[in-house]
Parts: C-alpha cells; sequence; structure tokens
C-alpha cells in the first residue's frame, strides 16, 4: 500500500487535437502510475488566448450534469494539468514550426 508521502505519478500523457470549437482544442488521456487510465479530458484555450486550460469529463442526465472523474487531492490535479499542458504545448510549438518553415519557401 502507499504511503502518504509516495505521490502519484502522471506516467503517460496523449493528445487528440481536434478542429478548434469553442475554445475546445483537442483531447487528453493520461496514465497515472503506469495503473490507471484516464481519458476525454478537454483542453481548452483561455480566454485571453495565453495558454491552455484542462476540464475533466461530465455526464449530462437530463438537466444535471456528473463528474465522471475528477483530482480529489490537489497535488495530483496539478500534476495532471501541468503534464497535459506541457504536452500541447510542446506539440503547438512544433507545429507552428513546421507552418513557419513551409511559409518560408
Amino acid at each position: 500500500m502507499r504511503s502518504e508521502k509516495e505521490a502519484m505519478i502522471v506516467s503517460e500523457v496523449n493528445i487528440q487535437l481536434i478542429k478548434p470549437c469553442d475554445g475546445l482544442v483537442g483531447f487528453a488521456s493520461v496514465v497515472l502510475d503506469d495503473q490507471i487510465y484516464l481519458s476525454s479530458i478537454g483542453i481548452h484555450q483561455r480566454l485571453d488566448g495565453a495558454g491552455y486550460r484542462i476540464t475533466y469529463p461530465t455526464k449530462k442526465t437530463g438537466n444535471r450534469s456528473f463528474n465522471v472523474f475528477h483530482p480529489i487531492k490537489k497535488e495530483i490535479g496539478q500534476k495532471i494539468e501541468e503534464a497535459v499542458l506541457s504536452k500541447i504545448t510542446e506539440i503547438m510549438s512544433k507545429a507552428q514550426e513546421v507552418s513557419e518553415r513551409r511559409c518560408r519557401c
């Protein structure tokens, strides 16, 4: 059993980009401690255009929405957010570089 001091780690992050719609630019999936897979984490461009934010999936039933999953402890929530935001920033930077190289011709 894990001791209180042993923190979970984000062992894998995958990003699926989509055609941007209302600020949503993609979805992330993460693996925690090589043991649990979480998917459908929304990646949104911030309203001011400076970076991204994430949202966890919800299920709508009638007039009510329910969380499918979300972090309970702040520390793992921050680790997930940092890992996803780092990956999407890396992907977007590479895409920008490719775009700039194509424009130079």
